[in-house]
């Protein structure tokens, strides 16, 4: 099992330096996730080839290994120009990670809920461009649901992954995400979602949420009325309401080998200790 950490609160730090600080916290993994300087969110990659090799020499001076690249482009959008383009993004970012000598990219599925036929149709258009890069490269990819993505459940997350039917393509499951991932039941049932995916489930994000749907939905308030905006937080674990004996002990069950991922972005101002606590914790989880 490698134990990753998402980078994201350090991502204003130099390249080197970030490389650094999560060796000295004890990570032997980056899960490389978006940062102005080499892959923003939504726009092409801004790492040339010099800025790839400054990544590797890091990594190899400091003795980390990328256990993965998370790019976020919107290949699901139902707009043609705007899918056309993440595609090309895709495609430079995966060419980097081959560089990179990483061998597994994570995603979300983007596009739109309230338009999920249409984003489902572009998601597909895109995978028929770039699934052949993938095999061609020997990347793997793992794929989350996320809110207000055109795909926000666990079960159609898991069945839609199985539909694409490549070995090397399958799901992530993201912790903090859990209560939309149960969809509109008001108890999520986290043990559950992880058996559903099964052989499936090869990665997973780990940070605490509370549970948007508590007090009969009103443990946010959100205006105006009505509004379809989706809410949720990356904690560290035991700050909010996930049930940690069940994930830990379910992924445990399942034998789970893959990547586990710590992604707490709440607390910028104590980056160092909040990442340090994760590792821990995650350790002693995960150690039988």
């Amino acid at each position: 099992m490698k134990i990753a950490l998402d980078p994201y609160m350090f991502r204003a730090l130099p390249i080197d330096e970030m490389v650094r600080t999560v060796a000295e916290l004890g990570y032997e993994y980056i899960e490389l996730s978006p940062r102005a300087d080499f892959m923003p969110f939504f726009l092409h990659p801004r790492a040339d080839d010099a800025r790839v090799q400054e990544l590797k020499q890091s990594l190899r001076t400091h003795g980390v290994r990328l256990s993965s690249v998370l790019p976020l482009y919107k290949w699901s959008s139902p707009d043609e120009t705007e899918r056309q383009a993440a595609v090309r993004y895709w495609k430079r970012m995966i060419e980097i990670t081959a560089e990179l000598e990483c061998p597994l990219m994570n995603s979300e599925f983007n596009g739109r809920p309230e338009r999920a036929a249409e984003s489902e149709a572009a998601f597909w258009r895109s995978l028929e461009e770039l699934l052949p890069v993938f095999e061609r490269e020997g990347i793997a990819l793992n794929l989350e649901a996320h809110p207000d993505d055109f795909c926000e459940e666990n079960t159609p997350a898991v069945d839609l992954v199985r539909a694409i039917d490549k070995p090397w393509v399958n799901y992530l499951y993201c912790a903090p995400h859990t209560f939309h991932l149960s969809g509109a039941d008001p108890v999520a049932d986290i043990a559950a979602m992880m058996r559903y995916a099964g052989d499936k489930l090869r990665h997973v994000h780990i940070a605490d949420s509370f549970n948007h749907k508590g007090s009969s939905g009103l443990r946010y308030i959100l205006n105006p009325p009505g509004t379809p905006a989706r809410i949720h937080q990356h904690l560290d674990i035991g700050q909010g309401e996930v049930d940690w004996d069940v994930f830990f002990g379910t992924l445990r069950e399942l034998g789970f080998d893959g990547v586990a991922t710590a992604c707490v972005f709440a607390w910028e101002e104590r980056a160092r200790e909040s990442s340090a606590f994760m590792l821990d914790r995650i350790r002693k989880e995960l150690a039988a």
